[in-house]
C-alpha cells in the first residue's frame, strides 16, 4: 500500500469519524426549527466573530510565535509566521493534529528555522495554553458550578471522558519518567555510544528540540508574550460570547454563561475528531441546554458559529497557502518589507 492510498485512508477515517459524531449529536433534533433558527438570525455578529475576532487571535499566536523564536536567533516575518498558523488550521481541518508539524515545516521552508527548534516552541506553546484554558476553567468552576454539575448529571458519557482522561494520567506521568531516565541514561553513557552513527545526528535533533522549549525562559518581550496569551483567549471567547446577540435566545445569557460554554467547548476540540465536529457540537449543545436553551436552539447556534469559524480559517488557511510562494518570492518587492 504507497504513501497515497494510506494518506486517502486516514483522512477519510477522520472525516468519517467527525460524521459520526456530527450525526449522533443531531441525530432526532427538529431540523425544520433548526433551519427556522438560523433564518431568524443576524448573521452579522457571526461574521465578526468568524472574520474580524478569530483572524485577530491567529495574528496574535503568529506575534507570539516571533517572540518564542527570537532567544534562538530567527526573526521570521510576521506575514510568513501568520501563513504558517492559518496553514495549520486549514491542515487540522482535514487531519487532527497535522496541522502543527506542517506549521513548522512552513516555517523551515520560508524562514529556515530548524524543524526540531519550531517544534519545540510548540511544546512551550500548549503548555502556555494549556495554562490560561486551566484559568477560564477556574474560573467557570468557581462561578457555575451548580450550572457545570446539571450537565455532568445529564450527560454521563461526559463524566466518563473526564474519568477516562484523568485515569490516564498515571501512565502519562510513567511515560514522562521513562522519558528522563532514558534521557539520562543516554546523558551518562554518551561517552560509550558517542561513536555510532546515531547518536551524533539524534543528539543535535535533541537539543535543537530543547533549544525550542527553553526559549520560553530567555525571551526579552515577556509582558509582548502575556499580552498575547491573554489576547489569544480573550479572543477566543469573544469568538463564542459574541454570536450570542444573533440569536434571541441566547441573547439574555451573560459573560459567565459565554464563559462556561466556551470553556465546555474548548474540551470537545480535544477530540480526534476534524475541526471538532461533532464533539464541538456536542459540549456547546450540552452547555447551552443547562441555560434554558431547547436542543434545536442550541443544534442552530453550534451549527452557526462553528460553522462560521471553520470557513473563516479554511479561506484564510487556503489564500495564505497560495499567497505563500508569492509573498517570499525573491523578485518580489512586497516580500521585502512585510
Amino acid at each position: 500500500m504507497n504513501k497515497v492510498i494510506k494518506n486517502i485512508l486516514k483522512y477519510t477515517a477522520f472525516f468519517a469519524l467527525g460524521a459520526v459524531i456530527f450525526w449522533w449529536v443531531y441525530r432526532g433534533q427538529d431540523i425544520d426549527k433548526i433551519k427556522a433558527s438560523l433564518q431568524q438570525a443576524d448573521f452579522l455578529w457571526l461574521i465578526i466573530a468568524g472574520f474580524v475576532l478569530s483572524p485577530l487571535s491567529h495574528v496574535s499566536r503568529a506575534m507570539r510565535w516571533n517572540i518564542l523564536l527570537k532567544p534562538m536567533g530567527y526573526t521570521p516575518r510576521t506575514i510568513n509566521s501568520f501563513a504558517a498558523v492559518m496553514i495549520m488550521y486549514l491542515s487540522n481541518t482535514a487531519l487532527p493534529r497535522s496541522g502543527e508539524l506542517i506549521r513548522c515545516a512552513t516555517m523551515t521552508k520560508y524562514e529556515k528555522i530548524p524543524f526540531a527548534k519550531s517544534l519545540g516552541t510548540l511544546i512551550s506553546e500548549r503548555l502556555i495554553d494549556m495554562l490560561m484554558l486551566l484559568i477560564f476553567l477556574a474560573i467557570v468552576l468557581v462561578t457555575q458550578m451548580p450550572k457545570v454539575a446539571e450537565m455532568l448529571n445529564n450527560n454521563p458519557e461526559i463524566k466518563e471522558n473526564l474519568k477516562s482522561i484523568v485515569s490516564s494520567m498515571p501512565f502519562l506521568i510513567s511515560l514522562g519518567i521513562l522519558g528522563l531516565v532514558l534521557t539520562y541514561i543516554a546523558y551518562r553513557y554518551r561517552h560509550k555510544i558517542s561513536h555510532l552513527g546515531f547518536y551524533s545526528k539524534l543528539s543535535d535533533l535533541v537539543k535543537k528540540f530543547k533549544d525550542g522549549i527553553i526559549s520560553i525562559l530567555k525571551m526579552e518581550r515577556r509582558g509582548a508574550f502575556v499580552l498575547h496569551s491573554v489576547a489569544i483567549w480573550v479572543l477566543y471567547f469573544l469568538m463564542i460570547y459574541i454570536p450570542f446577540w444573533s440569536f434571541d435566545f441566547t441573547s439574555h445569557l451573560g459573560m459567565l454563561a459565554g464563559l462556561t460554554i466556551f470553556v465546555m467547548s474548548a474540551f470537545g476540540m480535544v477530540a480526534p475528531s476534524p475541526g471538532g465536529i461533532g464533539t464541538w457540537h456536542f459540549m456547546v449543545i450540552a452547555s447551552l441546554w443547562v441555560y434554558g436553551v431547547t436542543d434545536a436552539q442550541a443544534g442552530a447556534f453550534a451549527f452557526a458559529v462553528h460553522s462560521i469559524i471553520t470557513l473563516s480559517n479554511l479561506i484564510f488557511g487556503a489564500v495564505m497557502l497560495i499567497l505563500l510562494p508569492a509573498i517570499n518570492s525573491k523578485s518580489n518587492d512586497y516580500a521585502k518589507i512585510v
